[in-house]
């Protein structure tokens, strides 16, 4: 077994920013505990913050953009897969109109990356059909 780095990050499970501390050995996560200096958490971690890290390393996780070509799923570039989008959501808003996209945010992410999407929907969209999933 190689060296241990340990890397202070930020959690991605929720929105909360909870501060982690990521062991990393021969490049792969080993272990992660709260960060005592993070002001959000002071060290404390839920259950998945600190233990569902199992999925980076999944060999069945998807890397890189696929896109449909010819009925199949296959390997594209960033700049493919943003240009697709733009070019769907372009044809959709002029032919149904912008109230004809919806957008739905996640409970698991950032407010900013909340406020984003909300921000993009309605001004570069023109639509305020905006939802997100963090109901019960």
């Amino acid at each position: 077994m190689g060296e241990t780095t340990q890397i202070k990050t930020v959690c991605g499970y929720c929105g909360t920013g909870c501060g982690l501390v990521l062991d990393i050995v021969d490049n792969q996560i080993v272990k992660i505990r709260g960060d005592k200096a993070a002001p959000v958490n002071k060290g404390q971690t839920c259950v998945k913050g600190g233990f569902a890290y199992k999925y980076v390393h999944a060999p069945s996780r998807i890397k890189s953009p696929l896109i449909r070509k010819e009925g199949k799923l296959v390997q594209a570039t960033w700049e493919e897969a943003y240009n697709l989008i733009a070019d769907r959501l372009s044809s959709i808003k002029n032919d149904f109109g912008p109230e004809s996209i919806t957008m739905f945010a996640c409970a698991r992410t950032t407010n900013e990356s909340n406020y984003i999407t909300q921000k993009f929907m309605r001004t570069a969209i023109g639509s305020n059909n905006i939802d997100g999933c963090n109901r019960t």
